[in-house]
């Protein structure tokens, strides 16, 4: 099959669309742009929290869809009109070895919040799954799409209805985005939700595939500005620029170190954005604010701040957390 997609006498592959790349691009600078904000919290320059609360906690979910809708476009448009099998495991070979390679370095160094199923594994398993609806009808995906939208929506919005479950707490179903208990990752991007955008650019391509759109899209945008000369190496500047962005700051913090920040703040913030995945924020800031207050009644604040005490493991953190989980709902 790989030969015969690849033979001389093989259908020409579909046209190279320069403004997809150049949308991948910017996709890739906005991610920078986040990144960079989230060194500058590690550094302490931020508040601990504000990457992943108010409008940067949207920015990076739009960031991150971005990249998944992109990946499903791409996926249609390297197989079509014929699966090119060669290239296809290579390309995901790439991946698969690059999201490794982010799981091994970020478990030796930040162990507590190492990236087990990030952006770039959870496009290696949507592009497995992709394989199953490449030669489906448009609306069949597009259809998929939906019903996942729709169990976003009541996973989300009607709490008796959730989809999560104890079930999937063990660590080698974290992937799938169900488990209603999970280590803390600094990038933690599951099949569930994150399998929408992916089918709903896998979808849309098709579409525009089978209506001929192609060649009309081609012609917009040439692909040769720098942008878009980034987005058509999009692995490549994901591994180097975080790397290259995290050096920076430190380098400036040897020279200019951030001023002391109010920890209680930090703790409010970082708290609301963990809570925050499986609760309302409205119900996770009354939580988190019981929880500090009771947490300094009992001269606990401190030593769990400073690593003294371990919030999972310690009796009296856990009976604080259980009394403002009932205060708080």
């Amino acid at each position: 099959m790989v030969a015969i997609a690849e033979s001389a006498d093989a259908p020409q592959k579909t046209p190279r669309i320069g403004i997809l790349d150049t949308a991948r691009g910017i996709a890739l600078l906005a991610m920078a742009s986040y990144h960079c904000t989230w060194d500058f919290e590690f550094f302490g320059y931020l508040d601990s929290g504000t990457a992943e609360t108010g409008w940067l906690k949207l920015y990076a979910r739009a960031i991150a869809s971005t990249f998944l809708f992109l990946a499903g476009v791409s996926l249609v448009l390297a197989n079509t009109p014929q699966i090119r099998w060669r290239s296809y495991w290579r390309r995901l070979g790439m991946i698969v070895a690059a999201a490794a390679a982010i799981s091994l370095v970020t478990f030796i160094g930040m162990r507590d919040e190492w990236i087990f199923f990030g952006i770039l594994h959870s496009i290696a398993a949507a592009s497995l799954i992709g394989l199953l609806f490449l030669r489906l009808p448009a609306f069949v995906t597009l259809l998929v799409a939906a019903l996942l939208t729709v169990g976003i929506v009541i996973d989300n919005v009607v709490a008796p209805l959730s989809l999560h479950s104890t079930f999937f707490d063990a660590p080698w179903l974290w992937w799938v985005g169900l488990s209603e208990n999970i280590q803390r990752s600094n990038d933690y991007v599951p099949l569930f939700p994150w399998l929408t955008p992916f089918l709903f650019g896998l979808g849309i391509a098709k579409l525009a595939t089978s209506l001929g759109w192609l060649k009309s899209l081609a012609k917009f945008g040439s692909g040769r500005n720098l942008v878009a000369r980034a987005g058509r190496h999009s692995l490549i500047f994901y591994l180097v620029h975080q790397p290259v962005l995290f050096g920076l700051v430190y380098l400036l913090s040897l020279v200019a170190p951030a001023p002391p920040q109010d920890p209680t703040v930090g703790y409010i913030r970082q708290c609301v954005a963990s809570c925050t995945r499986s609760g309302s924020e409205a119900m996770c800031r009354s939580f988190c604010q019981c929880t500090l207050d009771k947490l300094q009644a009992q001269n606990l604040f401190k030593p769990l701040e400073s690593g003294a005490i371990k919030a999972d493991s310690d009796e009296r953190v856990s009976r604080i957390a259980i009394q403002c989980t009932d205060e708080a709902q």
